[in-house]
């Protein structure tokens, strides 16, 4: 049976892709724990769609792109990520299902309506957080644009989510 601790975090340092050892306060450290966090919530989301196989697909179909973006920032700068970002095409996706939703404008109070509604409302929280933090770690190591719209656009799809839903 495989461990699953090695010991080697204990005092603070954690490993990037490549091996690259580098503090556990690291913002690329930190932004993956953002994004680690956002597609948990996703996961509860996506669990409590029920029937609704349109948007629990485009989610996950989400959450597997997060997985590839969290690769991505954990790769050291100058060194090469074989696997592809696929960012701009789930950007075009939650484009679309935000036009096929309908919204006709509005704020709501979440944890009005739905507990579906409310947890997709936390759910778009946390994405906007994690673009904040996608921005700042852009500043000092650079995150491909069409990974910082998608991030925008997915909780704007949320937020229409979340009202369709309430």
């Amino acid at each position: 049976m495989k461990q699953i601790y090695t010991r080697t975090g204990d005092e603070g340092i954690t490993s990037l892709r490549d091996g690259v050892r580098v503090p556990k306060d690291d913002l690329r450290i930190e932004v993956n724990g953002q994004i680690d966090q956002l597609n948990a919530h996703l996961g509860i989301v996506r669990s409590m769609l029920g029937d609704d196989q349109e948007n629990a697909g485009l989610i996950l179909a989400v959450q597997r792109e997060l997985m590839v973006v969290m690769s991505h920032i954990a790769t050291p700068d100058g060194n090469v990520n074989p696997r592809e970002l696929h960012a701009h095409a789930i950007t075009g996706q939650l484009e679309q299902a935000i036009d096929r939703a309908g919204y006709q404008g509005g704020f709501v109070v979440p944890g009005g309506g739905s507990q579906l509604a409310a947890f997709i409302h936390l759910a778009r929280t946390q994405a906007r957080l994690v673009e904040r933090r996608l921005w700042s770690l852009h500043r000092e190591h650079p995150v491909n644009n069409d990974t910082l719209v998608m991030m925008n656009r997915l909780s704007d799809y949320l937020f229409v989510l979340a009202n369709v839903k309430e």
